[in-house]
């Protein structure tokens, strides 16, 4: 008689055990696929640039061969494989930052303006639907491959959108020059630009060369023109967010500025918010108009801008005088 409940048990047991199987396995699956991405990205970063680029070129090849072939005859947009910089949508990214130019920097189209930074074009496209012929573009890249296709693809439409290949070290993008970026003079005349662009190219710069460029950014810059730069800001709120965030925390703290990897700095920087103002850009004679706060650190993506921090700044000027203050030298 007891063996009646007994083999009921044994029936029941691997029922009820089997239908926690599915969940068991699917989140087992999720934790070792965070650990592989987590292990590749970081071998990823141990590359040198040009071996990463090679890794990219390979892995979109079938894409981009596809996308050659359904691709509009006239349509700018870049293969996969060749784009260096950040993710998401090159197009829709391209067309977002040109109406917050547009509603925030007051961009005009008649504006010359400055891409520090360019890449591969996701800026400098959606600006020829823009700037009018009163209008002109220049833009400067330390990776030569974004340079060529610029130069190819879009000069030849727009001759007033121009670009140059500049020779600088960064470990994130070129490891094979030794020019340093604090020594960088750009080759543009003083007072020359309405508006000067940086995205995601200070969240890779360490200090002595973004001073360097904050300096030179002054002397191009118009009188009152604007510049909208991007940064990760650390303050107390950015902080405290981070703690959670196992994908970007800024853990290797040198002072006044974190890094995201002890072996390559330049792959993330973020800048101690009160420092970077008042040590950095007020030195330069730079007005703060305006801070908008990115989702990065762990902010809720409803309330924030961008994924980056967003700045806009513009030129002091010396009322009283009519003069424009000379940067601290």
């Amino acid at each position: 008689m007891m063996l009646v409940p007994l083999f009921d048990k044994l029936i029941w047991i691997p029922i009820i055990n089997s239908s926690w199987i599915f969940p068991i396995v699917i989140v087992t699956f999720v934790i070792l696929l965070i650990i592989l991405l987590m292990v590749i990205r970081n071998f990823y970063y141990w590359l040198s640039p040009n071996l990463r680029l090679f890794i990219r070129r390979v892995y979109f090849f079938p894409s981009d061969l596809y996308s050659k072939r359904m691709r509009k005859k006239n349509q700018l947009i870049p293969p996969k494989g060749l784009i260096f910089i950040g993710g998401g949508d090159f197009k829709t990214i391209g067309s977002m930052y040109l109406n917050r130019f547009i509603e925030l920097g007051k961009l005009k189209p008649d504006h010359r303006v400055l891409d520090i930074g360019c890449g591969i074009g996701r800026i400098a496209i959606p600006l020829t639907t823009y700037l009018n012929s009163y209008g002109s573009y220049e833009g400067f890249d330390i990776v030569k491959i974004g340079i060529d296709w610029c130069q190819k693809k879009i000069t030849p439409k727009f001759p007033n959108f121009r670009f140059k290949y500049i020779s600088l070290r960064n470990k994130l993008y070129t490891s094979e020059n030794e020019n340093l970026a604090r020594n960088f003079i750009f080759p543009y005349k003083d007072q020359d630009f309405d508006f000067i662009i940086l995205t995601s190219v200070f969240t890779h710069m360490l200090p002595e060369d973004m001073e360097n460029y904050l300096k030179e950014i002054y002397r191009v810059l118009k009188p009152n023109g604007k510049c909208y730069v991007t940064f990760f800001l650390l303050n107390n709120t950015s902080k405290i967010a981070m703690v959670n965030n196992d994908e970007l925390n800024f853990t290797h703290i040198h002072g006044y500025f974190r890094t995201h990897k002890k072996q390559l700095k330049e792959a993330n920087v973020a800048y101690e918010e009160s420092y970077l103002i008042n040590n950095y850009l007020k030195t330069a004679h730079f007005e703060v108009d305006k801070i908008f706060y990115g989702y990065w650190s762990g902010r809720s993506r409803e309330k924030t801008l961008d994924f980056q921090d967003s700045i806009i700044l513009s030129k002091k000027v010396n009322t009283r005088q009519n003069q424009i203050v000379n940067p601290i030298e």
